[in-house]
């Protein structure tokens, strides 16, 4: 049997990351504390398949995480704060989780001899450099707690891969989104948001004068480079996971309104604290390794969209 553990399983990204690796023929063990996460993103895999079980816990608990790990090839390290504003407003949460979480993982990861730990960074770590596209020899320009916590992530699994000989691969990821991100939380992206309110006839809501650009990277494109990034032996390091196409807001939040069909008009609020102005990944390094998005803007959007009506009362 292939046995991993994935952390963080019941979140967004997590659980379509669960789905990909069932079909692939592992057996999963998911840990989550649920702070985010939500066990009806698990509830139709649990159904359908004996592979997969759940563990609520958290990645705090470095006891907890080597009883799991023994026996596991890979780790899919999933688990975070996942939030820049939320980090700016309480910074010590998200280092806790964040940073010491990622190394109570590469602890117990070393202490049970995993084959390679997969590790979810963030584009978050380039900052705000005018650069662009953003490629992983730039130098790092953090701008808030959570860039920062993402970043040292990165720096302890280099550490520990030159230390101690425990595999790597930390993937930044761009903008992800699909079906099942929250848009309820105060700190919801902002796709989902935006389709929320579009759906229900309300103004999408841009920050700032919406000109600022993102790589947004479907969520089933994200769980295909995290299994590549595990499987391929030779693949460690730092890898951007994103399409190598930027938007801006202002053309997001007009997509979105033509995909739904409503006809509503976006309202504009100040800039947040901590936000950078663009963003666009350079994804050659992925490509080398056989990683190629699947999904466009169009499509993603569509899919999620439809998604979204479906569990619309």
């Amino acid at each position: 049997m292939k046995r991993v553990v994935l952390t963080g399983g019941a979140g967004f990204i997590g659980s379509h990351l669960a789905d990909e690796l069932v079909k692939r023929g592992y057996f999963i063990t998911v840990l989550d504390d649920l702070s985010s996460g939500q066990l009806q993103n698990l509830e139709a895999l649990q159904s359908s398949s004996k592979e997969i079980e759940f563990i609520q816990g958290t990645i705090t608990d470095l006891s907890l995480l080597q009883d799991l790990f023994r026996g596991s090839l890979y780790i899919f390290h999933q688990a975070a704060i996942p939030s820049v504003p939320r980090s700016i407003e309480d910074p010590a949460s998200s280092h806790e989780v964040n940073l010491t979480g990622t190394l109570n993982v590469l602890i117990a990861a070393c202490d049970c001899g995993i084959k390679k730990v997969v590790y979810a960074s963030s584009s978050s770590a380039y900052g705000d450099t005018p650069t662009l596209p953003k490629h992983e020899d730039m130098v790092p320009h953090p701008q808030s707690p959570y860039a920062v916590t993402k970043l040292a992530g990165e720096y302890y699994c280099s550490v520990f891969q030159k230390a101690y000989g425990l595999s790597t691969a930390c993937l930044r990821y761009f903008n992800v989104y699909g079906p099942r991100q929250n848009p309820d939380s105060q700190y919801a992206a902002v796709i989902p948001k935006f389709v929320r309110s579009a759906l229900n006839g309300d103004s999408p809501v841009i920050f700032g004068d919406g000109e600022q650009t993102r790589d947004f990277t479907f969520v089933k494109d994200v769980a295909q480079m995290n299994i590549l990034a595990a499987e391929k032996e030779e693949v460690r390091g730092v890898f951007n996971v994103g399409t190598g196409e930027s938007i801006s807001i202002n053309q997001l939040a007009g997509l979105v309104v033509e995909i739904t069909g409503k006809d509503v008009q976006t309202e504009h609020l100040p800039a947040r604290t901590g936000d950078i102005k663009h963003s666009l990944a350079d994804i050659s390094r992925a490509k080398k390794i056989g990683h190629t998005p699947k999904y466009d803007l169009r499509q993603g959007l569509t899919e999620t969209i439809r998604a979204t009506m479906e569990t619309v009362p």
